[in-house]
């Protein structure tokens, strides 16, 4: 197929013009402009090009009956590729079904082939480090260059508009002969993406594979689409993002956000977003709420869709490559071409604006990357703010100066070593100390000071005084600082919190003896003898990792105290260096491997009653313990518990993920079955709710619920932890350690078993992100350990694989999974605690997987309150504390917060009424 040249000007232009004319459909590009200029008719376009309705058989937007297939948007973006000279187009990945992620980059055609294409993404990174690229330079590139801006649609599988949009767009850009379309190829490379979520997408399922939600996976990238995105996105980096999803109802949301906004991302990305909002405005032309009459150009702003959690995909783009990352949310209850033809609209507004005014976004963009370098210099944090105009600060980031975070090297230096490279991944830069260094005035992750700190040799060292610094306080920081108590999502992602790993941070001027660090160190440290062996710690999530996959390749291993031990001849170049992928060092030495067998359990994953196995605690198990760890997981039913089936018997460990039924669904004749194939010396592995209630209606342990205070709040925050290590479950673990709560059960420590986790009950309890009474934990339990026989039911108040970022937890799972078998068979006893807890009733079921919504108002307001939530739900439950009213919706399928069939509607209808809401929990 002919390629179609990029229209030129002079007496040249008017012959191809004229010998194209057959190709060209509506007028053609000069018959409303001199030669050499583009066509006024936005209708016009290079004829060359296969159009949607030509490939697809039906047009995309107006006109649009169905949904566009995976196959289709690939077979449309390399026939586009083919056609046009403006458009490149490539694979960034796979699914985890292996489907193709494919993508389109987009310019003029002086501009987009793919050694321009480089030289400008390479300029454009340029402008990220001014210590590189002066500021005269960075003028030119921005007079010069095109700017960057990424279109990505379908991140939720069954939120499809956005990608069929995306398709329309490429079309427009690829083909379009009017002066809209050359304003935005000339003064734009836009990258198309338009499904991220492919195998989401086939199911009509929000979730991937997997069942992760990958609009939460940004920062950690567990997940394959995620990865490669972000890595594309490294490559191509954006000044304006969009990200297009759907909603329940008919209307459109795109920015300005809900507050709160993360303090770190920087003012220009958040002017950038609000001037976008206002081009978006002037499209759409009616804000409200939809009516009979008005059923297609209803919007919203201001509400619902904030800027704050580190892993969506407006945050990540906006705070950690400087953007302008909007969420735009078309309501799905609108017909097809009505939500593909609104997607499109804010495309190609946003487009629209980012050519207009990319000189402007280009010199700004530059200015971002100066400002964080001074601002790292200086040790000062962005201050919080808030842009709905009814609201205020509440909580003001804390007068605190840091210049430099410290990861210590003294236990899970293989999780320290991920984390390392994480932040590598994002272009932060990190050095290793060579030298140890005293730190005069340190800051002790856990809400501690210290003096006169040793750093050791072999720590890492991340200076603030780097482009990155936004990125380094928005994943490191000890606390997000909340501005505004409303949460769509987590308060806490603190990464050092999350793996459990030793940091400290100063604000002291500090230039240590230190090298970067350029790759990720581990694998064999030296050669062992043949017949001698290699050593390593098992302290670590990274380790834990290695020992189940050398297990599942045959590997022997033998643990001697909280070290794995390898006969050497068994450790291959694949071993080393999947050991070095992973971070953990093989130490040699000449003695043979000695200690305790390591066996690799038969694990059994449990999906009867209450379990959705296409999301959450279910998915996240079959990805931790079957993906990342290697193991074979056997589906056992409600059905194979009752009735003693081999499924279930023949498996060493039984793992109950988190769900909504208090008892699984088992019989008294399965409860007993249960407790039978534990004193035989198994494992029963109980996840959060379901899977310590399935285990107290069993009589498996004697921990109970307590009840929450009426303002009891704890919206997914760290808390630190004792540990008692006298249970295998801590093997590795410090005394002191933190865990993740996300208004988690209560529980009563065990008075049968070991309680292995519990939060203190003194002075050293503590916690970070957004809580309110959260010392209603105090001296509670968060993990036992409760033998029955020779075997043991291992509990977990919070679920520890949670979206599979949580490194501490992961650690503690492997050890129950790897916890060595007893060699008594002790007797079944009775247990009257236990009884007396499993007689208890079971707590409701208010937020199944995830959380209740939760609305604060004043307790004068209550009755108006009522009446309004009246409109949507009678299960409303209320509770007063300290002239607050507190309405608690109940959320048993465990829906966020944007899956919620009303909970933004009614947040809308309160805030209509004039209602004043004082906190706000989806």
């Amino acid at each position: 197929m002919m390629r179609v040249p990029k229209l030129v000007t002079g007496a040249l232009a008017v012959a191809l013009i004229a010998a194209l004319n057959p190709l060209i459909s509506g007028p053609p590009a000069s018959a409303t402009s001199r030669a050499g200029s583009c066509a006024g008719d936005p209708a016009a376009h290079l004829g060359g090009v296969p159009t949607p309705e030509k490939f697809l058989g039906f047009p995309l937007g107006i006109g649009q009956q169905r949904v566009v297939t995976n196959t289709e948007i690939s077979g449309y973006l390399s026939a586009v590729d083919r056609a046009s000279d403006r458009v490149v187009s490539g694979v960034m990945g796979t699914s985890v079904l292996g489907q193709p992620l494919p993508y389109a980059v987009v310019s003029s055609g002086r501009q987009a082939d793919r050694r321009t294409l480089d030289e400008i993404a390479g300029e454009i990174r340029g402008l990220r480090d001014p210590r590189t690229l002066s500021a005269a330079r960075a003028r030119r590139i921005a007079a010069d260059r095109p700017a960057i801006v990424w279109i990505a649609g379908n991140v939720h599988g069954g939120e499809t508009s956005g990608a069929d949009a995306a398709l329309k767009t490429l079309y427009e850009l690829a083909a379009g002969a009017s002066c809209a379309a050359r304003e935005r190829t000339d003064n734009l490379i836009t990258v198309i993406l338009p499904t991220q979520n492919p195998d989401g997408r086939d199911a009509v399922r929000r979730q991937n594979e997997y069942g992760f939600d990958l609009n939460r996976d940004w920062f950690a990238r567990t997940q394959p689409e995620t990865d490669s995105k972000v890595e594309l996105i490294r490559r191509f980096p954006p000044q304006v993002f969009i990200d297009a999803h759907e909603m329940g109802g008919q209307q459109y949301f795109f920015p300005p956000n809900a507050d709160p906004i993360h303090h770190e991302i920087a003012a220009e990305p958040v002017d950038w977003i609000n001037r976008i909002g206002a081009a978006n405005q002037a499209a759409f032309g009616y804000n409200g709420a939809c009516t009979a009459t008005v059923t297609s150009e209803c919007y919203f702003n201001y509400d619902t869709y904030d800027l704050f959690y580190m892993g969506y995909g407006d945050t990540v783009p906006s705070t950690g490559f400087g953007a302008a990352g909007m969420t735009y949310e078309k309501g799905s209850a609108s017909a097809v071409q009505d939500r593909v033809q609104q997607q499109f609209t804010t495309q190609w507004t946003t487009l629209g604006w980012a050519a207009a005014h990319k000189r402007e976004v280009l010199t700004s963009y530059y200015k971002i990357w100066t400002d964080a370098l001074a601002e790292g210099r200086a040790g000062a944090l962005e201050p919080n703010e808030v842009v709905q105009p009814e609201n205020t600060v509440q909580f003001p980031v804390p007068d605190v100066t840091i210049k430099s975070y410290f990861l210590m090297p003294g236990r899970q230096l293989a999780d320290v070593r991920r984390l390392v490279e994480r932040l590598r991944r994002m272009d932060v830069e990190v050095y290793e100390i060579k030298k140890p260094l005293t730190v005069r005035h340190a800051r002790i992750f856990g809400g501690r000071t210290g003096s006169n700190v040793t750093v050791p040799a072999g720590a890492y060292w991340i200076p603030m005084e780097q482009p990155q610094k936004h990125w380094i306080q928005a994943t490191l920081g000890e606390d997000p600082y909340a501005p505004f108590p409303y949460f769509y999502d987590v308060s806490s992602w603190s990464n050092p919190l999350l793996m459990g790993v030793d940091t400290i941070y100063t604000g002291d001027d500090v230039r240590p003896r230190a090298e970067q660090v350029e790759r990720i160190e581990g694998g064999r440290s030296s050669a062992a003898p043949r017949n001698g062996s290699y050593s390593f710690r098992g302290d670590s999530a990274s380790a834990a990792q290695l020992t189940f996959q050398l297990l599942g390749q045959g590997v022997p291993a033998v643990r001697d105290g909280v070290l794995v031990r390898l006969p050497a001849a068994r450790v291959t170049p694949a071993v080393d260096r999947l050991a070095r992928s992973l971070g953990v060092t093989l130490t040699p030495s000449r003695s043979p491997a000695r200690g305790t067998a390591i066996v690799l359990p038969d694990v059994g994953l449990f999906r009867g009653t209450g379990i959705t196995t296409t999301s959450g605690s279910y998915g996240e198990a079959r990805y931790v313990l079957g993906a990342r760890w290697g193991l074979d997981l056997t589906p056992v039913t409600t059905a194979d518990i009752n009735d003693n089936t081999a499924a279930f018997t023949g498996r060493t460990v039984l793992m109950v993920p988190d769900g909504s039924s208090a008892t699984g669904g088992l019989t008294a004749a399965g409860q007993a079955n249960l407790r039978n194939w534990i004193a035989q010396g198994h494992t029963y592995v109980g996840l959060r709710n379901e899977g310590t209630r399935v285990a107290r209606a069993a009589g498996l342990t004697s921990t109970t619920e307590k009840a929450k205070p009426a303002d009891y709040l704890v919206i997914g925050s760290h808390l630190r932890v004792d540990v008692d290590g006298s249970s295998p479950v801590a093997l590795g673990r410090p005394a002191e350690d933190f865990e993740f709560n996300n208004g988690d059960a209560i529980l009563t420590p065990s008075t049968t078993g070991v309680n292995v986790l519990t939060y203190p009950g003194g002075d050293t309890f503590w916690y970070n992100g957004y809580t309110v009474h959260a010392d209603a934990l105090k001296g509670t339990a968060v993990v036992v350990d409760e033998p029955t026989g020779a075997g043991r039911a291992v509990l977990f108040a919070f679920d520890p694989l949670f979206r599979a970022y949580n490194e501490s937890g992961l650690q503690l799972v492997a050890n129950t999974l790897l916890y060595p078998a007893s060699a008594t068979r002790a007797p079944l006893v009775a247990q009257p605690a236990r009884d007396a807890a499993a007689a208890q009733p079971a707590p409701a079921n208010l937020g199944g997987e995830w959380r209740p919504g939760r609305i604060e108002v004043a307790t004068a307001d209550l009755a108006r309150t009522r009446l309004v939530v009246g409109r949507y739900t009678s299960t409303a439950t209320v509770s007063t504390a300290g002239g607050s009213a507190y309405l608690t919706i109940p959320n048993p399928a465990g829906l966020p917060f944007d899956e919620h069939p009303f909970l933004r509607n009614l947040i809308a209808d309160l805030r209509a009424a004039g209602i004043p809401l004082r906190s706000v929990v989806g």
